[in-house]
């Protein structure tokens, strides 16, 4: 009795209406492009993409949100499937307000990483700077809704954390005088999974409970790696340099997750091994409804992405949903689809959710 009035009292201090599922208060997102639902459109930096062909499939019609990609995100199918709103927003646009966030809010920012110097190759919003939005994000939600309100939303909130590629293809293998010059590979492996570990701690702290963390993508297979692999003799095939750094990342982080689990028992952490799935539509695309996966839909797919993908840009294909890539580096609508149903299932299975 007891809990059904506490929940009650958080739909009332909200303005709202309990989710359909009534297990999850709101989804809360950190990282990368993957997730960034548009923080990028609000700061300056040259990697954003708030105008078409980006959101050309919105629901209700094209919309560039700054979404990268031809629709909605994983965090956007998850909040849906969960009973909450269909598009998680993002905390840094002014279209929406505290009670918006008390159901859903994203602090992701495109190009990030859980190294700091990742963020400053393209002037985006640092990890911790993420994490100081959502200490910001808890004040507001408390002054709205009340303390105890509050503290149910961000117990209740399913963590959503995807980040980490930009970590080795826009900052440790571009940037040969930085990260490359310090670690070996393996050392920077380390490095980034040490700093995962301190993100999980910091938001437990600040209140999360339930978090799921994704693994690194074959990387080495996305189109711009391909087209890179190509230009410099090889095949164009995945780089398999790439893949097996993926790989050996996932095997680290995968360990620490499970450790952290040990050391906090109340932190149900689900590892969401995107690697496998990825692969599976990459080997099998006959069985996603999937014709071309070495491409993106945007323009010729090959190298394309930010503002090279634009309206002029020729040759974009007319059916996104053919296509594993949007761009030469982010999944379409329909693979987000695939990915947050990927990830539900994990959570179900882990007792996450």
């Amino acid at each position: 009795m007891a809990s059904l009035l506490l929940l009650l009292l958080v739909a009332v201090s909200l303005g709202g209406t309990v989710a359909a599922s009534a297990r999850v208060t709101a989804v809360i997102v950190f990282g990368d492009s993957t997730v960034d639902t548009g923080n990028n459109n609000q700061i300056g930096t040259p990697l954003r993409s708030d105008f078409p062909p980006y959101g050309r499939d919105m629901p209700g019609g094209a919309r560039p949100t700054g979404r990268f990609g031809n629709g909605r995100l994983p965090p956007d199918f998850i909040s849906e499937s969960l009973g909450l709103p269909p598009l998680v927003p993002a905390y840094l646009d002014p279209a929406y307000g505290i009670a918006d966030f008390a159901r859903g809010v994203c602090f992701a920012s495109a190009g990030t990483g859980l190294d700091n110097a990742t963020a400053g190759v393209l002037s985006v919003i640092p990890l911790w700077k993420e994490v100081e939005y959502y200490r910001d994000y808890q004040r507001r939600l408390r002054a709205h809704a009340g303390a105890a309100a509050a503290r149910a939303v961000v117990r209740g909130a399913l963590h959503v954390v995807s980040i980490g590629t930009n970590d080795f293809l826009e900052n440790y293998y571009m940037l040969a005088t930085g990260r490359f010059a310090q670690y070996t590979v393996g050392e920077y492996q380390d490095f980034l999974v040490a700093a995962a570990r301190e993100f999980l701690a910091a938001i437990h702290r600040l209140g999360a409970r339930r978090v799921t963390f994704a693994g690194l993508s074959p990387m080495g297979c996305l189109p711009l790696e391909r087209t890179t692999d190509a230009l410099l003799g090889g095949g164009g095939g995945c780089v398999e340099e790439y893949n097996k750094v993926a790989r050996d990342y996932n095997g680290k982080v995968e360990a620490m997750v499970r450790s952290l689990r040990a050391e906090l028992p109340r932190l149900k952490v689900a590892f969401i091994p995107v690697y496998d799935n990825m692969v599976d539509l990459i080997t099998h695309p006959e069985k996603f409804g999937l014709e071309n996966v070495e491409e993106g839909c945007c323009a010729t797919g090959r190298f394309e992405m930010g503002f090279m993908c634009n309206d002029e840009a020729p040759l974009t294909c007319d059916d996104a949903s053919k296509y594993l890539f949007w761009d030469a580096f982010h999944p379409t609508e329909k693979v987000n689809r695939i990915m947050a149903q990927h990830t539900l299932d994990i959570c179900y299975q882990q007792g996450v959710l």
